[in-house]
């Protein structure tokens, strides 16, 4: 399950991909366009700032703005850096564990093909199909 911390990061993403390019947005803004407290809002930022997704400047005419143009970024790589792994069993998360059971896994083939199906589709999709409603 997605938690609410990648949802609101795609969300966010999204809100600022529909503002005039090269304009620093502030904080107030997006949370009241997005309904998300202002402190829970905050920490996503800083996430995505941290990842070099956003860019951030304090104080008058300040604000966030996307780093790159809408058509570079991916959901996947937005959902995945805000909620870890996509992965929908351990095994199969980056850097897991060998499973001591994996030569006898009867289920692997199953989720790896979910996973496979999953990846492929969060990574396939932008924010630019998001915002223009080609997906």
């Amino acid at each position: 399950m997605i938690s609410t911390k990648g949802r609101y990061a795609l969300r966010v993403m999204i809100d600022l991909a529909e503002q005039p390019e090269g304009q620093f947005v502030p904080l107030e803004e997006i949370a009241n366009r997005q309904g998300i407290s202002k402190k829970y809002l905050e920490i996503i930022l800083k996430i995505l700032i941290e990842k070099k997704l956003l860019k951030g400047q304090r104080g008058k005419g300040g604000g966030y703005m996307l780093t790159r143009p809408p058509e570079e970024y991916t959901a996947g790589e937005i959902l995945e850096l805000t909620e870890g792994t996509l992965a929908a069993v351990a095994c199969l998360g980056k850097g897991a564990e060998p499973c001591a059971r994996k030569a006898s896994c009867r289920t692997l083939p199953l989720w790896k093909k979910y996973d496979d199906l999953t990846r492929n589709f969060f990574y396939s999709v932008t924010l630019a199909d998001i915002v223009n409603g080609t997906i």
